[in-house]
């Protein structure tokens, strides 16, 4: 249920003007904690969640008319952060692989979202500076996907540790 709760969140958070605060949502921590703990088969939840954001953000938030080959990139890219957390962080759950996976996650897609934006689009010229020039036009919102990302994946994975921890030591009798 809290990969669930974590994915409303995350849509929630695409879905809330929030001005400003570039890519800061919570779709990358959201997409590892729920690849780690829910199955193959429940990812395609999260999935068409995220397509169906995808959707109703391009038409009725920005206006534009919807181009489904302009999401097959990020939609490859929602599946890949899921099956990341699965391989990742599945079966063991380390400080060191959740932060792996907070940084692979927003790193792939600023490599490859921006590379699909220069290769597919004409906003930038078909060279290697134009291929630059996007990249750094990308750095503001990979630096919020980046610190968005850590933030969640790090309380999802942290917070239950952390009970466990102070559950555990309450349970401890003091010797007196």
């Amino acid at each position: 249920m809290p990969a669930y709760l974590l994915l409303v969140f995350a849509i929630l958070s695409r879905l809330v003007p929030h001005p400003g605060w570039m890519n800061f949502t919570a779709v990358g921590g959201a997409l590892l904690y729920f690849g780690a703990r829910r199955s193959w088969r429940e990812m395609l939840a999260p999935l068409a969640a995220l397509m169906a954001t995808d959707y109703a953000l391009t038409v009725f938030t920005y206006h534009y008319a919807f181009q489904w080959q302009a999401y097959v990139t990020t939609w490859a890219w929602y599946f890949a952060v899921m099956a990341l957390g699965w391989i990742l962080l599945r079966t063991r759950t380390t400080f060191l692989r959740v932060a792996a996976g907070a940084v692979l996650g927003p790193t792939s897609f600023f490599i490859v979202s921006n590379y699909a934006v220069w290769a597919g689009g004409d906003m930038y010229p078909h060279t290697m500076s134009g291929l630059m020039a996007c990249y750094a036009a990308a750095i503001p919102f990979y630096r919020n996907d980046l610190i968005s990302t850590s933030i969640v994946a790090g309380l999802a994975f942290g917070v239950p540790v952390l009970v466990r921890r102070l559950s555990g030591a309450r349970a401890v009798p003091s010797a007196s």
